[in-house]
């Protein structure tokens, strides 16, 4: 089949899918259809916001669709009309049978991590959170199970001792539209060679999973030892962003989300959760085997701002502590 000729319809909804359908426009592909999530209410005044992809998609002149539920039986007569070759999928929801074993070249979605690890909602989090050093993307034909199809291709991709959520994400997004037009350059070609994920499990090999995460997921347990504190803070940063409360008892309490951190490996007696700051430069807090100093914060209300501001108008005199 021509590239020209081969008809692709793209489903997806954040800005991490948006240079994947800009990749396959580029490269000439005809893309027929555009299915995205329904727009949604944002910022102070509540007023409707297409998805990302949705706003790049009409800016292009292509053809969108947003249905409430996937397996209304409209939107499949609407879908089966653009006689769709192939579908792509890039960071959107669970798709049912009906949709995904349509085509007849297939349906493949593109994973932010080495599958089978961290499937799920939020592989990167997870990876950063879990102290990876690498991880990667994954390209794979959709199945009945979440994340669990043959794999078509992967990419391994090295993470920064100090690289958070959001840099990792910029970078994988871009790399990710790369592998989704490789690869289906070869499903195109007939030359995708596929490979089962069971293949790639060892006998007793944990899977890690990589979960949806939600608010109360991210409060920072104090007990937790340096590395992994730290870890878990630059995994949730800037989104959904690590908090805690900064508290002198009995007196006052500030929420706070930590999107920054270093570590300070050194011995003491303190209590973990002890806060220490000289009111002016640093703030730093005792934990089991050192000390995690906080560079940038941000409290209720307020701007992102680094720990020196944000002593300008908080000097923390006293004995706070965390929880």
């Amino acid at each position: 089949m021509e590239k020209k000729d081969l008809r692709i319809v793209f489903m997806g909804t954040p800005e991490f899918a948006v240079p994947s359908l800009k990749a396959i426009q580029d490269e000439g592909y005809k893309v027929v259809g555009v299915i995205t999530a329904a727009d949604k209410p944002a910022g102070r005044g509540k007023k409707l916001q297409a998805p990302a992809v949705k706003q790049f998609a009409l800016a292009h002149g292509l053809r969108v669709l947003q249905p409430e539920k996937l397996k209304d039986e409209g939107f499949l007569q609407e879908l089966r009309s653009l006689e769709a070759d192939l579908q792509v999928v890039v960071a959107f929801r669970m798709l049912p049978f009906q949709v995904w074993n349509m085509p007849p070249l297939g349906t493949f979605n593109l994973h932010a991590s080495l599958l089978p690890q961290y499937r799920g909602a939020a592989p990167i989090n997870h990876a950063i959170i879990n102290g990876e050093k690498t991880t990667g993307l994954t390209t794979f034909f959709l199945d009945k199970l979440i994340d669990t199809g043959k794999i078509i291709l992967r990419q391994e991709i090295n993470i920064g001792a100090d690289e958070d959520a959001g840099s990792l994400h910029d970078r994988m997004m871009i790399a990710g539209a790369d592998l989704v037009v490789k690869t289906i350059e070869l499903i195109r070609t007939g030359r995708a060679d596929t490979l089962s994920q069971s293949a790639l499990i060892s006998p007793g090999q944990p899977l890690h999973p990589a979960p949806k995460i939600f608010k109360t997921d991210c409060k920072i347990n104090w007990e937790q030892p340096l590395d992994r504190l730290h870890n878990f803070v630059r995994g949730l940063s800037p989104y959904p962003a690590a908090y805690t409360h900064f508290v002198l008892p009995g007196t006052r309490e500030i929420h706070v989300k930590i999107f920054r951190t270093s570590k300070e490996e050194a011995p003491h007696g303190l209590h973990a959760g002890t806060l220490l700051t000289d009111g002016r430069q640093y703030i730093k807090v005792a934990v089991r085997n050192g000390y995690l100093h906080i560079l940038e914060l941000q409290q209720a209300g307020k701007k992102r701002m680094p720990a020196g501001d944000f002593l300008r108008g908080n000097p923390l005199t006293g004995d706070w502590r965390v929880i």
